[in-house]
């Protein structure tokens, strides 16, 4: 049976989806530029959100004391090691990568498409640090390069944003998807399952919510408590006083949360995985195509598929 999506697996996939735009393969490479955010530096809060420590995900390679264009070259060295004549997205993961100085935020953005693999950029940041600037030089550069800008939504819950001191509202993401769109710009939304308080209605709640803005993307984990984040220590102080994941309960969220997102929705990811020596929990000792692959397993047990109860 061939889905909405024009294939045979049973949710719009990114890896096929990122192929067929490119015409072959493509990598991104992570990019530490040095900014940091408005809820660290006072702007709108300190100290973060409460869930995260950006070493999380920072790959070996990316580091904010070394130039962007260094970064991507080293970022190359490592994966064409296993992927041969590939092209790369320079993607500016950690912090909030629109924060900043326009000229100076436009000149670390220069610099990375100046390098002659890199095809596209991919842009991180917040729902509430796009100014009307910034986005017209991402609509103007859009018409030359691949660009997607991808929003930390984390949840569409204010109550639960206030609580993990994420510093703005849902409205906020609503705002900020339908300006990009307009502007010609494709949305990725990041969405976090499990954040504290929010229960299994709330959560399947979000895909219904996420389903009406006009993303293209989708990114979806679990919350982890890591070591050196606010709830990593909350954590180890009383764990007894946080939900933590089963894996399979966890794969049922996730196949249920699918059928409720809207079909032509690129779902890039379902779950992550913190290194090992910040991880406090989920510890489920899977790499991310196992979990993908329970996710497919449970999906055809129960013969479902993405947006089946979409409405």
């Amino acid at each position: 049976m061939s889905y909405d999506w024009g294939h045979t697996r049973r949710y719009n996939d990114f890896g096929t989806y990122i192929r067929d735009k490119f015409e072959g393969r493509v990598q991104k490479i992570s990019i530490h530029a040095g900014f940091t955010c408005p809820n660290r530096d006072g702007s709108k809060g300190i100290g973060g959100c409460t869930f995260c420590n950006n070493e999380t995900f920072k790959p070996s390679y990316c580091q904010s004391s070394v130039a962007v264009v260094e970064q991507i070259e080293k970022g190359i060295g490592f994966f064409s090691q296993r992927y041969p004549a590939t092209r790369f997205l320079a993607y500016f993961q950690a912090y909030t990568n629109t924060y900043g100085e326009l000229n100076d935020l436009i000149n670390t953005y220069e610099q990375a498409l100046s390098h002659p693999k890199v095809t596209g950029l991919i842009i991180g940041t917040r729902p509430d640090c796009l100014p009307d600037e910034l986005i017209e030089y991402f609509s103007g550069i859009s018409k030359r390069t691949y660009v997607v800008v991808e929003l930390g939504v984390e949840s569409t819950s204010d109550s639960t944003l206030e609580a993990i001191n994420r510093g703005h509202d849902y409205q906020s993401t609503i705002d900020a998807t339908h300006k990009l769109v307009k502007a010609g710009i494709p949305v990725g939304a990041h969405l976090i399952l499990g954040l504290p308080g929010e229960s299994r209605e709330m959560m399947l709640k979000h895909a219904e919510l996420v389903s009406k803005l006009p993303v293209t993307y989708l990114k979806l984990h679990q919350l982890q408590y890591v070591k050196g984040s606010h709830l990593g220590l909350s954590y180890l102080s009383n764990p007894k006083d946080f939900k933590v994941f089963d894996l399979n309960e966890y794969i049922e969220l996730v196949v249920d949360f699918l059928e409720l997102v809207r079909p032509d929705i690129v779902v890039e990811r379902f779950a992550s995985q913190a290194p090992h020596d910040l991880l406090l929990a989920p510890r489920w000792g899977l790499k991310n195509f196992e979990i993908v692959h329970k996710v497919e397993q449970l999906m055809e047990q129960r013969d479902t598929w993405q947006g089946r109860l979409y409405r």
